[in-house]
């Protein structure tokens, strides 16, 4: 298991620096920052108006969003794309908020000033990428499409964890399954953002380059949302009802603050975001949601809801409806169980039902055991566990698993551990003490063991330079430069930032690649 801490914090503020350097001068500072980039899953902060994180997010991620839409999204429409666009383009089928609209230009923008080219690419095909669960049932449109995910939720607390370390505080593990498709795998991203809106408060998704929209995310009051496929509901969404995007409602249920009003923050503010759509969703699905403990009654704490576009078009279950899982537990995996009062249980649901005894005694350990081991892509054989997270709200943790590029599904694989007061921590907006001018020059770069730094006329007295690695550590210092030149070796490969403070104070940074 890998410990995410407050040494990344360090890291934060290097990116920071080097991404003001690299931003093209006719192109705007972009108000965003890398975090991390290990175990195969991005980490970055955005910050600002929708626009101004949209832009952020594009232009951090620009080459891996290229490659989740060329490699996924236009692979999986084909010749159907261009209906997909048209459909987005109004309201009258699928109703986008113009704040994602506005998010959606910001990323395109972003793309474009990082020098990314996406051919024939714009904003609504940003839409139709945080849409496409939604496209794929829409009034029988594309039925070449198949691109649902199946997933399933474990939330515990009261009873459930009152006599273990988690001392009746709540815990959702989540496994989050898809096809084995590498773009999706190999661009796997958690985006924190820190809205500039009144509204709105900070919250982040957990997902893939190029969503603005919610599959797996949490804000910071400790709300979690996921969502599932109710894959036993076949009912098609009709044309011309105006649904609202399943992803985008639920981003709204964790971006608004206090959605519902009520001036509480607990899982009411989901089914309140739910409830919005009467008319119901473009296609049938699950949305586990999770709340503190200390949120008070099991209603407030843990919710499941059952949408579809057919009547009922919206159900809801809490521990008081008989679902067969015992103690203070609700589980969700991809069949209705409220709905219709169906009660229908697949090989998973039996499978963790029948294998958690009377449901006490569950600390966080042993809810990710039984999801790993009863409900998993791993316990049955399967191979498409893209994801596998764990939320502990009142603990502000948040531990994944990520399907890694050599072939190893989530379930089978080392976890992170995410402090999210760190997480939720705003990085620095901005740098007085930074110089934009090309005064130094770093050669060749990328470059192949040796370096060769040339200072030009730089004050060198009391000059430092420093190189960084990605995790922060210094793996060159020099506080004694003597002449205008440099050569050094550096024996690691990888991305390292350099940092030069001139006998002036002026600081110099600048990213460099040893192949």
């Amino acid at each position: 298991m890998i410990l995410i801490n407050t040494s990344f914090m360090k890291t934060t503020f290097l990116l920071f620096l080097s991404l003001l350097i690299f931003a093209k001068l006719n192109a705007q500072t972009p108000q965003g920052v890398i975090v991390s980039d290990t175990a195969n899953i991005t980490v970055i902060k955005v910050w600002g108006t929708h626009y101004e994180r949209g832009y952020a997010s594009g232009y951090l991620l620009a080459d891996e969003i290229k490659d989740v839409y060329e490699n996924y999204i236009i692979p999986a429409f084909g010749t159907s794309l261009a209906l997909a666009k048209s459909i987005v383009s109004t309201n009258a089928h699928l109703k986008t908020d113009s704040i994602y609209i506005e998010e959606a230009k910001g990323m395109i923008q972003g793309i474009a000033d990082a020098g990314v080219v996406i051919s024939g690419v714009d904003y609504l095909d940003i839409i139709v990428a945080n849409t496409f669960l939604d496209l794929e049932n829409l009034g029988s449109k594309f039925p070449e499409l198949d691109l649902e995910n199946g997933c399933s939720s474990l939330i515990s607390w009261g009873d459930a964890t009152q006599n273990t370390s988690l001392n009746g505080k709540s815990v959702m593990s989540r496994h989050m399954d898809w096809s084995t498709n590498y773009a999706l795998i190999n661009n796997q991203v958690i985006v924190v953002h820190f809205p500039d809106e009144v509204n709105e408060q900070a919250w982040l998704s957990i997902g893939f380059a190029g969503q603005i929209s919610v599959l797996s995310g949490l804000n910071n009051s400790g709300i979690g949302v996921m969502q599932h496929m109710l894959s036993d509901e076949y009912s098609s969404g009709s044309l011309n009802m105006s649904y609202e995007p399943i992803w985008f409602c639920l981003r709204k249920s964790l971006e608004q603050s206090d959605y519902n009003q009520d001036g509480f923050q607990d899982v009411r503010d989901v089914k309140a975001a739910i409830n919005s759509n009467p008319q119901g969703y473009a296609d049938s699905y699950i949305v586990t949601s999770i709340a503190p403990a200390s949120c008070g009654e099991d209603s407030l704490i843990s919710m499941i809801a059952e949408v579809s576009p057919a009547s009922p078009l919206l159900s809801f279950r809490d521990n008081k409806y008989l679902d067969s899982i015992p103690g203070d537990n609700l589980y969700a995996a991809n069949y209705s169980i409220v709905r219709n009062n169906a009660m229908h249980f697949c090989i998973r649901y039996d499978s963790v039902r029948l294998n958690m005894g009377n449901g006490t005694n569950i600390d966080e350990d042993e809810n990710w055991r039984i999801m790993r081991d009863y409900s998993s892509s791993c316990a049955f054989g399967g191979t498409g566990n893209i994801q596998f997270m764990q939320y502990i709200p009142e603990n502000r943790i948040l531990k994944i698993a990520v399907h890694q590029s050599n072939g190893t599904q989530a379930c089978a694989t080392d976890s992170i551990v995410f402090d999210l007061n760190v997480l939720f921590q705003h990085p620095p907006v901005s740098i007085s003490e930074n110089k934009t001018e090309d005064e130094i020059d770093i050669y060749p770069n990328p470059f192949n063991n040796e370096l060769h730094i040339n200072f030009g006329d730089m004050n060198l007295d009391n000059a430092e330079i420093k190189i960084y690695s990605l995790s922060g550590n210094i793996v060159y210092q020099n506080q004694t430069l003597q002449s205008q030149k440099l050569q050094l070796e550096i024996l690691h490969k990888g991305v390292f930032i350099v940092s030069v403070l001139d006998g002036d104070q002026n600081r110099f940074i600048y990213k460099i690649v040893n192949l």
